[in-house]
């Protein structure tokens, strides 16, 4: 190895004059963020609850902003809801085609699974309005998923199943000229459910660096597939009242505009998505600090006035009907659920003219003494919440230029040190002990996916992901320890020509050290470890309700519920209250 090659990363900007947060200079409220060691606890991040600043909100909140137009310019479904359909969106001076074909699916091959070769509906977002050759070759291949050949001017694929009772009973109901039974409308939600949506250059999809560049209607992380979920909501309750129509033109009615709203579009999340969050640590870091930082202002910033405590306590009470009318059948969280109404009805009662409740500090304190972490997560929501202004400018720093840089030219007993001030919980923890390296991460040949592997169980733990950085981040500690023995006054330079293989965890911790969050504090190998904890972190990003696990595996959950239709996109009313959303009364 060229140790040229390795100094030459020491004159990197980004590495010399990294500010503490990541974010902009004049993005100043550093000194009140919670320490690392709090927000980037595991079971921390998997209480959390998607907020102001989460994906979807703020596509809703651009939609409205700048009046997208979305108009169907195909429609050619056949009287049982098969065949396809083509949208256009209008976003400015952009224009972009959502493309949505439906089949017939026998109810034995509906599988949520990314194991599933067949789907109900499959679709496409794509840059400008397909010509009939694009649609020609859109069909051929989308319906194939990841075994289709993609080109650069789709920005997403994706797949989704009926939620069978519930899309029959919708069009029986609206077959029949009557409204659709509200006690099943509550208890699932949506009528169809994506199984997976890809985007970032996937498959020879548009890289998310050309999204950035030419797309700047989709230009943040997540927009494009958040676009994408938002639309097969559209498409389905279209589906659903095409289909009763057909079937009885003289008595169909159409979906009352209040149950509309509130039927989102389901998700069903696996271990796929849990490798993002070490994969790409840059990016996280980002997305914790502009949290923290949101819940940094309103703590300074933010008044206490009767008007602000009034709304609090409604959105308290909006946050215990909506977990009311979350139905789960898993037992944990069925106790999470239920100790979360039961903690905040008691919070509630606390506040309510409470006269020593003056600033949020006072709350704060209170939170972290008495009540769980799903409690504090959700206040902590609904603080942000109260103060858009305070907020929302921080959406723009949502992405992050994710390079990984190394400073070859330190001493390495400054690395060491590092290691020691910045990772001691992970150089806290017993590799030695079985159940400390009982699970390994590995990726199916059959799907390319993320799965979980037990090490004195199964074979393919010569296959291991790298994502365990904890143990990574020891073992390169150990080898510092044992190179200075022998090289006292060594660089870091020479410490990797002599050991090649710790350049990776070397650069990551490099690079992360200057970062207040990134790396998750847990070991990932952990028997003990929750996988859904991590897909529970990045969900809340996302802007998911009603969080349903349906083993310790995978998730389903709503998107867009509650969110405005299309045809409100463009009334200039303020729709940005849809967080937490109720079943409508009636």
């Amino acid at each position: 190895m060229d140790p040229g090659l390795l100094m030459n990363e020491a004159n990197s900007e980004t590495a010399q004059e990294r500010t503490t947060t990541g974010l902009p200079g004049e993005i100043d409220d550093i000194a009140d963020l919670r320490p690392a060691e709090t927000v980037m606890d595991l079971q921390r991040l998997g209480s959390l609850q998607s907020f102001r600043l989460s994906f979807m909100r703020i596509l809703v909140r651009q939609m409205v902003r700048d009046r997208w137009q979305i108009r169907c310019s195909q429609f050619e479904l056949d009287d049982l809801g098969y065949g396809f359909a083509v949208y256009v969106l209008q976003a400015g001076t952009e224009i972009y085609s959502f493309v949505v074909f439906a089949v017939y699916l026998a109810d034995g091959s509906r599988n949520d699974r990314v194991i599933a070769g067949q789907w109900d509906l499959t679709m496409a977002l794509v840059q400008g309005e397909v010509t009939d050759s694009q649609l020609q070759h859109l069909r051929a291949n989308v319906p194939l998923q990841e075994a289709g050949r993609m080109r650069p001017e789709m920005l997403v694929l994706s797949r989704a199943n009926r939620s069978k009772r519930m899309f029959d009973n919708v069009v029986d109901s609206l077959a029949t000229g009557l409204q659709p039974d509200m006690s099943r409308i509550k208890d699932v939600g949506y009528l169809c459910r994506t199984t997976a949506v890809y985007g970032s250059g996937k498959f020879g999809m548009a890289d998310w660096s050309v999204v950035q560049r030419s797309c700047r209607s989709f230009a943040r992380p997540f927009a494009a597939e958040m676009f994408t979920c938002f639309m097969l909501r559209h498409f389905s309750v279209e589906q659903v009242q095409h289909i009763a129509r057909r079937r009885a033109p003289e008595t169909a009615v159409a979906l009352d505009s209040d149950i509309r709203r509130y039927l989102g579009v389901g998700n069903a999340t696996g271990l796929g998505m849990a490798p993002f969050l070490i994969k790409h640590p840059q990016l996280i870091a980002r997305w914790m600090t502009v949290r923290e930082v949101s819940l940094a202002r309103v703590m300074a910033r933010g008044k206490v006035t009767p008007e602000i405590l009034s709304r609090l306590l409604a959105m308290i009470e909006k946050v215990i009907q909506h977990t009311w009318e979350t139905h789960v059948k898993d037992p944990a969280q069925v106790t999470r659920n239920h100790q979360l109404m039961a903690e905040l009805t008691n919070l509630s009662e606390r506040l309510i003219g409470h006269q020593d409740f003056t600033d949020w500090q006072w709350l704060k304190v209170r939170l972290i003494e008495r009540y769980s972490l799903d409690t504090i997560e959700t206040m902590y929501a609904l603080m942000i919440e109260l103060y858009p202004h305070l907020v929302d400018d921080l959406e723009e720093y949502l992405g992050a230029d994710e390079h990984l840089q190394l400073r070859p030219e330190i001493a390495l007993s400054e690395l060491k040190r590092t290691i020691e001030s910045q990772y001691g919980w992970a150089l806290s923890i017993d590799f030695r002990r079985p159940e400390s390296q009982h699970v390994f991460w590995y990726r199916s040949e059959e799907k390319m996916e993320p799965r979980l592997g037990e090490r004195y169980v199964e074979s393919g733990a010569d296959k291991e992901l790298p994502v365990q950085v904890a143990r990574s981040v020891k073992a390169c500690h150990a080898l510092i320890l044992s190179d200075l023995l022998l090289h006292t006054d060594s660089d870091v330079v020479h410490f990797l020509l002599r050991h090649p293989d710790q350049i990776s965890i070397v650069r990551r911790i490099q690079t992360m050290t200057p970062l207040i969050y990134g790396d998750i504090r847990a070991n990932l190998a952990d028997q003990d470890m929750q996988p859904m904890h991590l897909l529970r972190a990045k969900l809340s990003f996302f802007g998911v309700s009603k969080f349903d696990p349906k083993s310790r595996l995978w998730v389903r959950n709503t998107m867009f519920q509650g969110a405005p239709l299309i045809s409100e996109l463009d009334s200039g009313r303020d729709l940005d209250d849809w967080y937490f959303p109720v079943a409508p009364i009636g």
